[in-house]
């Protein structure tokens, strides 16, 4: 097999973070750099999902108020599905 090289360049802190991580799995960065490359062939793609994890308007909504509920000290919680559910046919 005849084998070339692949120069990248990455963030210092990045590069430690990996190296430690694939060290503790028995690897070196450049048998994990293969396992990406090799599973990418196989995928025909990227080998995982690439998206910008922003929720929609509606969600981040949900996600303001659902915060606002668990910081506010004087918002009424409940300890059973009863309760919850006389609540809220109120």
């Amino acid at each position: 097999m005849e084998t070339a090289n692949l120069n990248i360049r990455t963030d210092k802190e990045v590069k430690a973070q990996a190296e430690k991580i694939f060290e503790s799995l028995g690897l070196n960065m450049s048998t994990a750099v293969n396992i990406f490359l090799r599973q990418a062939i196989r995928e025909n793609g990227i080998p995982f999902d690439v998206k910008l994890n922003i929720p929609n308007e509606t969600t981040a909504a949900a996600i303001r108020e659902g915060r606002s509920i668990a910081y506010d000290k004087s918002s009424k919680g409940y300890s059973n599905m009863t309760d919850l559910r006389a609540a809220l046919e109120e």
